[in-house]
């Protein structure tokens, strides 16, 4: 692996059909993972593969994989709930149609609490697990406050819309520090002042809020994650501060007794935004080292 970007051949292959077909890309040749560098899968969630291109283009020493997560990007939409657990069943059924064996995985923000469930549900799947800032409620003092922020960001969902839900949900990921039980008496936040609409048009299909609040929620299996040793790693950007999701990568680490690993930028520091930039070669290289 370098700092360079490559190029390779990218394919696309569909595993399930209806309302379960999840979209996959494979980037190389799948015959090139070995034991000692088996393929590498990266995914998020919400966020689809598209978003973790950069990232993919800078592996350059084994085969990457990415994906759409259910309800997003490529795959059928819908309007019910989504589990972690429904997540991890469907990367498992990725890794199986893969048919190489055990991959390492990186799973960032939703796509870590899936990790988590994975590694806990299919142990088997894979030998490295990296969770990159997992927004997990459950380990924070401050637990109740964050499920209640997400509770009332559903019910805005359902009654508002997908702007005026948004709108609190940027808000809320922008805040720095535990949640205070006034944190929800101050005036919502404008959804123009994001640059989303004001209507509301009816849809109900954002996949983040569909995730929503199961992702938060979500309780690991502390005893199946301790099992894995070294082979889990709880990842946090030296940029995100004290945001619920650095904070929920910390508490996961200290309730399954491994220490934090440091990783370039901010919580999307693999990619570059305008107005956000990350260090997309910088978290290459670093993961590259966490996988040994």
């Amino acid at each position: 692996m370098t700092e360079d970007t490559v190029t390779r051949t990218v394919t696309t292959h569909i595993v399930g059909a209806g309302e379960d077909a999840i979209t996959y890309d494979i980037h190389g040749d799948l015959a090139d993972a070995t034991v000692e560098r088996p393929a590498l899968f990266l995914f998020a969630g919400p966020m689809d593969a598209s978003g973790l291109a950069l990232l993919a283009a800078r592996i350059t020493d084994r085969p990457v994989v990415t994906y759409d997560p259910r309800g997003a990007g490529r795959n059928p939409v819908g309007t019910a709930d989504i589990t972690p657990e429904q997540h991890a069943a469907d990367l498992h059924r990725v890794i199986a149609a893969l048919d190489v064996g055990p991959v390492d995985a990186f799973g960032t923000s939703g796509g870590a609490v899936h990790l988590l469930a994975l590694a806990a549900a299919h142990p088997e799947d894979v030998r490295v697990a990296v969770a990159h800032e997992p927004p997990l409620a459950e380990h924070l003092p401050d637990r109740d406050a964050v499920l209640a922020v997400i509770a009332d960001m559903k019910r805005t969902y359902a009654e508002q819309g997908d702007g005026a839900a948004m709108a609190k949900f940027i808000a809320f990921v922008m805040f720095d520090g535990p949640v205070t039980d006034g944190y929800l008496d101050g005036p919502a936040p404008d959804p123009a002042m994001f640059g989303l609409s004001t209507e509301d048009d009816g849809d109900r299909t954002n996949p983040l809020m569909r995730n929503m609040p199961a992702t938060i929620a979500y309780r690991i299996d502390i005893d199946a994650l301790r099992a894995r040793g070294e082979r889990l790693v709880l990842a946090v950007g030296v940029e995100s501060g004290d945001a619920l999701a650095a904070r929920g990568g910390r508490s996961v680490a200290a309730a399954v007794g491994v220490p934090v690993t440091d990783f370039p930028s901010h919580h999307a520091g693999f990619t570059d935004q305008p107005g956000y930039p990350g260090d997309p070669a910088g978290f290459a290289a670093r993961l590259h080292e966490v996988l040994g």
